[in-house]
């Protein structure tokens, strides 16, 4: 049964003209957390969401069996917001009967399955304000020759049809997420059947290799968090399967969230990170890349240890085992034999040496992260108001183009790219709570690819529609009940 939508969003997107006050692109975490702010804010306004899936999914690749989230629930859509909104996972829980039977769990990690369908029971009472399967082509300028640019012309295609369609509106949050890395060796002459990314991997692979039983010769390309729980998943998934994960670390790493290092993804030390300088901010990253770049959770590491211990036992001869992890090997492209398997060619991280795999495999399965560039291709149309040529952003996540180029009170906002001037803690879920300067500079956003993303965005992102409604007559209709 579908959830009763949200109260104060009483305006069908079907109902209106294709004008808005805001359109997000995308409808992740990230843009769900925005309506979810501009909800409990009571804000009144035109907003629409387009989102590339036929429905809301939060990395339905990755919803592995007994996978858990890596922060705690609290650090949800809303609570550390307003712990009263309607949008907490405590309320989630207690729609749906469970909130006492999750206590008993005596847990701040539920499963990722819970969360993913926490997240889409908040995403129902949206739906009338989403356009899903549209693809978005590009956003560009609607040219004023009265003066600065005063809203924006955002095109997008139907996934199914190929149609395209557009939309305008006075203020644009582009949060499409990451796409998927594959290293350069790999992708550069397109890829093969065989080749396959993390974030495909559950709902890829069963179709691909529809036989659990055979004896396949299965790859896992990386050291981090998903490579790990694919390269653990697979081995109960594919009992007879021979697997190998190749990373080019030393070994694999653990992930430290102890108390004092989760600190650096507080909402307040993106106000320090912000303000320091280029090479200092650079420093920072890199120091702070071991709470989620390259690392494993540590009872994970445990896990897989222990059952490669078991080899051990059962078998003292490397060679025999059915599961193994080369370290020290980056994978920078293959070659293909005649029965269509894949054969690695390998660089030893420590000696420069290139060699090739000692087997051939039936899939290769790549959890090399994301690529956060993809807002410079659909913003390409923007560039000439620019004082650069990079996007640079405020520490509210507006784009900051040339002065007088764009009215006060419109602009493009950008989530889940914006590391290199917010810091790491941009690309995880914790940040959400740093959306309302969004939604208050705009009065929207919040959560992306999972953890810190929640705090920061939310906070932030819900200033600007106050800020705007205080300078410009045509956006005090922002203020009173939402309605988006």
């Amino acid at each position: 049964m579908p959830s009763k939508p949200a109260d104060q969003f009483h305006q069908d997107v079907t109902g209106l003209k294709d004008h808005f006050d805001l359109v997000c692109v995308g409808f992740g975490p990230a843009s769900l957390a925005i309506a979810v702010a501009l909800h409990d804010r009571g804000v009144k306004a035109r907003v629409l969401f387009i989102e590339r899936q036929r429905s809301f999914k939060w990395h339905a690749g990755m919803l592995l069996p007994n996978a858990r989230m890596q922060i705690s629930f609290l650090k949800d859509l809303a609570t550390l917001r307003d712990p009263r909104s309607k949008f907490t996972f405590i309320n989630y829980l207690k729609s749906k009967n469970r909130l006492v039977a999750f206590t008993n769990l005596s847990t701040f990690l539920p499963l990722r399955e819970e969360y993913n369908d926490y997240l889409t029971w908040c995403a129902s009472h949206f739906e009338q304000h989403v356009r899903y399967g549209q693809e978005t082509i590009s956003v560009s300028p609607m040219k004023n020759r009265q003066g600065p640019i005063q809203s924006w012309r955002v095109v997008s295609q139907s996934v199914n049809t190929n149609d395209r369609s557009f939309v305008t509106a006075r203020h644009v949050v582009v949060a499409v997420g990451g796409k998927p890395k594959i290293p350069r060796g790999l992708s550069d002459y397109g890829l093969d059947s065989r080749i396959v990314h993390s974030s495909a991997y559950s709902t890829a692979v069963p179709t691909i290799l529809a036989d659990t039983e055979k004896a396949h010769d299965l790859a896992v390309i990386g050291g981090g968090q998903s490579s790990a729980e694919i390269f653990n998943d697979l081995q109960g998934r594919y009992p007879n399967a021979r697997i190998t994960l190749y990373t080019g670390a030393s070994a694999l790493k653990p992930s430290d969230d102890s108390p004092f290092v989760n600190e650096i993804f507080d909402p307040e030390r993106v106000n320090t990170f912000y303000n320091l300088p280029p090479e200092s901010q650079q420093k920072t990253i890199l120091s702070d890349k071991s709470t989620n770049y390259g690392v494993v959770r540590p009872e994970l590491l445990d896990r897989i240890y222990e059952s490669m211990y078991r080899q051990r036992l059962r078998e003292p001869h490397q060679s025999k085992w059915r599961c193994k992890i080369e370290a020290w090997q980056e994978v920078i492209g293959y070659d293909k034999s005649q029965d269509g398997r894949l054969q690695l060619r390998l660089k030893n991280t420590s000696s420069g040496e290139i060699s090739m795999s000692e087997s051939s495999f039936d899939l290769a399965i790549f959890g090399t992260g994301y690529e956060r560039n993809v807002h410079e291709t659909l913003l390409a149309p923007t560039r000439y108001l620019l004082p650069s040529d990079r996007f640079m952003v405020g520490r509210d996540y507006q784009i900051q183009f040339r002065e007088d180029a764009v009215a006060g009170d419109s602009g493009i906002w950008l989530q889940g790219c914006c590391e290199n001037s917010h810091g790491v803690g941009l690309v995880l879920l914790q940040a959400l709570e740093e959306l309302d300067w969004l939604t208050t500079d705009i009065n929207s956003l919040v959560i992306a690819y999972y953890q810190f993303l929640l705090l920061e965005v939310v906070r932030w992102s819900t200033r600007s529609f106050y800020r705007i409604d205080k300078q410009s007559c045509d956006v005090i209709a922002l203020t009173g009940p939402l309605s988006c």
